[in-house]
């Protein structure tokens, strides 16, 4: 049976570089939307990674149908905004202030006929046929093999990372498969501990996540939240050293947007962390941060 709207896409596994790179492609890892492409008869209809038709809201994808060589096709990409050095930001596709581009790296039926059963490469093959890039879509390049090579590059130009996908894969719609790999980069930064939230559940006599911020000058301004990367046993010794430092003043200036605030408790900021993160956001907030320990 052909596809349809809507369509599960086949999804990735957080992991390492494989150790043997000649059986594998490797992409650019784009940071946006993931976005499925329905073309048909000259219209464009967008699905969301959460099966919701986006259309309306990125009307500059409308004239895609016309660099699609085939009156019917399905695509997979990533939905960015680049910033003003041409590189995605995920914060700009939120805000969507300027026009967002669809990056297509792979093609699931072409007039009717499914091709999801065939492996990668002839896929990949097929997407240059089918997709000719325009003003906000593109097919970006690919590569055999050199994997590091890439992942040294993106580290280089500031990006996410890479994806590596193993050679002769077919596409499977609604899979989580460790034959495609995200390779993330992340950095170690310092942050200084302002407050906390409230735990849930069986971390209900802990806390949620830790209010961070780094110093700019006197001011201690505000970087987000820290909930993960914490063992049972360091949440318990961290929230009796972080009770004894409670204090009635938010120690962050400005103070923190309301959806952090709420139920927030607020400590003296004498304690520094080691995080590790993707980057930090245009607004100054950690992004997929993980706690690390507390520095001495």
């Amino acid at each position: 049976m052909a596809l349809s709207f809507p369509v599960v896409p086949m999804r990735a596994t957080l992991g390492s570089m494989p150790l043997d790179e000649t059986g594998w492609a490797f992409e650019v890892k784009w940071d946006g939307y993931r976005t499925l492409a329905f073309v048909d008869g000259g219209q464009v209809r967008l699905q969301s990674s959460n099966s919701y038709d986006v259309s309306h809201k990125y009307p500059e994808l409308a004239a895609l149908a016309d660099g699609v060589n085939a009156d019917r096709a399905i695509l997979d990409g990533e939905l960015v905004v680049l910033d003003d050095e041409g590189r995605p930001r995920f914060e700009l596709i939120q805000r969507h202030e300027t026009q967002a581009a669809l990056y297509v790296f792979d093609v699931l039926s072409i007039d009717g006929h499914d091709t999801i059963s065939l492996p990668y490469e002839e896929r990949r093959r097929l997407l240059r046929e089918v997709v000719e890039p325009g003003s906000n879509w593109t097919v970006p390049a690919h590569r055999i093999g050199d994997g590091a090579a890439l992942l040294d590059a993106t580290g280089a130009q500031g990006l996410e990372g890479v994806m590596a996908k193993r050679l002769g894969t077919t596409y499977r719609p609604g899979t989580r498969t460790k034959e495609w790999r995200k390779v993330k980069h992340r950095r170690r930064v310092e942050v200084v501990i302002g407050g906390y939230t409230p735990g849930t559940g069986n971390r209900s006599s802990t806390f949620g996540a830790l209010l961070v911020g780094r110093w700019d000058g006197d001011r201690l301004a505000f970087a987000g939240g820290v909930g993960s990367g914490f063992t049972h046993a360091m949440l318990d010794r961290m929230i009796a050293v972080l009770r004894e430092l409670r204090t009635d003043d938010c120690p962050f200036d400005p103070i923190p947007p309301r959806e952090y605030r709420r139920g927030a408790t607020w400590v003296e900021p004498s304690l520094t962390a080691t995080v590790e993160l993707t980057e930090f956001t245009n607004d100054g907030f950690v992004r997929q941060a993980s706690f690390i320990e507390l520095e001495s």
